[in-house]
């Protein structure tokens, strides 16, 4: 049976959390989840992001924060195997390693609610990005466990004080469930994770999560207010825009690779979602960016 992985994190030298850098070959990590907060900077590298029920494109400065128990993982644009500079910086801890009560404190009551909007995972962008991503980085050459410390709780400080973020599994998809139920969803998005551009299957999914096919559709369905097909659909369509903005890649081959297998109905379902052709949709795209260009050097 396909499992979103349950990862088991020992903090190591003394500290009470875990820092660290990783290369390439950390985003060859499955679907996965743990009791422990995650902040996580790429440094270098591009691809899919997949938070929860939530899927996104991923580069280079990308910064998440993401609560216990919400499945994730980060996975390399296909055909970019060559990525070897691929690293990112994921800093893991548990929301007691300060003790029970830290952070009731009224002092860090910022903090407190940053903890709870991470239950939905929660990306963030502008200057807070920037400033935290610099922080984070100097904190890694950081050789004193005080200081580390200091800098992770002022990072937290300040990503609870900004605006300047979005939700990530905004539905709650999978953050309002109770454990039981986490137990048998995420199995199965870790099984789409996997899977989307290939042919899946309804009933293997259903036997994923123990259940009939017809109780799972409606299962599915109540969790995540849409139908297991719609999901489906969402993903390889989430995957084909990237393609058709981020390669030349002829249309019929981008269909294919996205896990359709027909190409007309690629275009019907594009055109639903993005009122526009796959191909009007890549021109309108890169007319976009050479004017965006143009008011660069202008």
């Amino acid at each position: 049976m396909i499992k979103a992985s349950y990862e088991i994190l020992q903090p190591i030298n003394g500290l009470s959390f875990l820092f660290r850098k990783f290369d390439n070959s950390a985003f060859d990590a499955p679907y996965h989840f743990h009791a422990e907060y995650e902040l996580t900077y790429i440094l270098e590298g591009k691809g899919k992001r997949y938070v929860g029920s939530h899927m996104h494109d991923f580069s280079s400065g990308d910064l998440v924060l993401i609560g216990p128990n919400l499945p994730h993982c980060w996975k390399l644009e296909p055909g970019k195997e060559t990525q070897t500079g691929a690293s990112a910086i994921v800093i893991q801890f548990d929301g007691a390693f300060l003790g029970d009560d830290f952070f009731n404190k009224n002092e860090l009551q910022h903090i407190k609610r940053l903890f709870q909007k991470s239950a939905s995972g929660m990306s963030f962008n502008g200057d807070t990005q920037k400033i935290v991503n610099q922080s984070l980085l100097a904190l890694s050459g950081e050789e004193n466990s005080f200081r580390m410390l200091m800098g992770l709780l002022e990072a937290l400080q300040r990503l609870a004080q900004s605006s300047e973020y979005s939700l990530l599994d905004q539905n709650h998809v999978i953050a309002e469930r109770s454990l039981a139920e986490q137990e048998r969803i995420n199995p199965v998005f870790a099984y789409l994770v996997e899977n989307f551009r290939q042919q899946v299957s309804l009933e293997r999914a259903a036997g994923i999560a123990n259940m009939t096919t017809n109780a799972f559709c409606k299962y599915f369905k109540k969790i995540t207010r849409k139908t297991f097909m719609e999901t489906i659909i969402e993903y390889r369509l989430n995957y084909a825009i990237q393609q058709l903005v981020q390669t030349d890649k002829p249309i019929s081959e981008i269909a294919f690779e996205s896990g359709f297998g027909d190409v007309s109905h690629f275009y019907k379902m594009f055109k639903v979602k993005m009122h526009l052709s796959p191909l009007n949709y890549r021109k309108k795209f890169m007319r976009s960016f050479d004017e965006a260009v143009d008011n660069m050097v202008a």
